[in-house]
Order: C-alpha cells, then structure tokens, then sequence
C-alpha cells in the first residue's frame, strides 16, 4: 500500500511543487521548454542504449547463454524511458539514472541478485498439444491454451502420425579425438 501512496499521491504532489518553483525562477515557458527538451534527450537516449542492449542479448543467445541480465537492463531502460515522458524533474532526474550505463548496469546486478536470492526463478512444464503436464498442472491456469489449439508436432495437416527414422550423426568430441 505504501508503494502506491508513494507513486499516486506523493510523487505528484512533489513533481507539482518542483515545476512551481523552478517555474517561479526561470518563468513559465522556460520550464515547459525544458521539462520538453529532456524528454526528446530522453527519448534520444532510450533508443541508443535499448539498441546496445538488444545487440547484447542477441550476442549472447547467439552464444548459446541466456541473457537474462541484458533482460533486467531492458525493463530498467524501459521504466527510465517512462519516466523521461513522464513531465516532471525528479521523473526525469531517476529516468536518466536508468539510462545510464553504468547505474543500469548496477539496478539490473540487483534485481537479479533478489530474484535469485528471493527463489523467484521458477520453472514450468509446457507441452505443444496444450492441456496437462504428467504432475497434473495446467501451465495456463485452467483458462487453455492463449494461442488456440495446438496440434503436436508428430502429425501432418490432416491429423495423420508422420512416422520415420533417424540417425543421430552429430560428432562428439570424442569421435574428433579418435581421428586424429
């Protein structure tokens, strides 16, 4: 509850009383001027380091690894960029603090960290026909499946089991070795 008193009440009331005072010193148009000027920077900035954050993540799903810190550092740009639009001084005070790489790079180490810490990395069973896991859970709730019915993989357009066989001929490490 604390949180949304702080977000809905609070923080307005503040961003009002800092735009009323600098309006005050520096006069009307100024500020709208500059409350307008941080929020193209903002944006401007946004784009930048949420294309070097996806060319990151590409990279290291590319590699084989899960990027899940460039995926806290997309959320950190993403509550920053909402918060540069946001009018107001201190919104875009903490908003160019989620720009930043260095602070971003420090907020996400965090989260993850909590996450981590706090066991709220979970997983869960997913099968392509939809429906129930062996465990008896359904990964949807009860509600089916969001992407409508789902056929398996194993049957053709008119519903026929396609059957085949395989070789596997992936060469291991081993098998280079022996060569040689």
């Amino acid at each position: 509850m604390s949180v949304f008193l702080f977000l809905f009440i609070i923080m307005p009331i503040a961003e009002m009383a800092v735009l009323i005072k600098v309006g005050g010193m520096i006069g009307v148009l100024n500020t709208v001027g500059l409350v307008l000027l941080t929020a193209v920077i903002g944006a401007w900035l946004l784009r930048q380091q949420g294309l070097a954050t996806l060319l990151k993540a590409n990279q290291r799903l590319n590699s084989g690894e899960l990027p899940a810190r460039e995926v806290a550092e997309g959320l950190i740009l993403a509550v920053g960029g909402a918060l540069l639009l946001t009018p107001g001084f201190i919104t875009d005070t903490v908003g160019f603090l989620c720009l930043i790489p260095g602070t971003r790079h420090w907020l996400a180490a965090q989260a993850l960290k909590r996450m981590v810490a706090s066991g709220q990395s979970r997983s869960f069973y997913f099968r392509a026909g939809g429906g129930t896991d062996p465990f008896g859970q359904d990964p949807f709730g009860g509600r089916g499946n969001p992407f409508g019915r789902q056929r398996p993989f194993d049957r053709d357009s008119d519903g026929n089991i396609i059957e085949g066989e395989y070789r596997d001929e992936t060469e291991t490490d081993r098998d280079r070795i022996e060569k040689k």
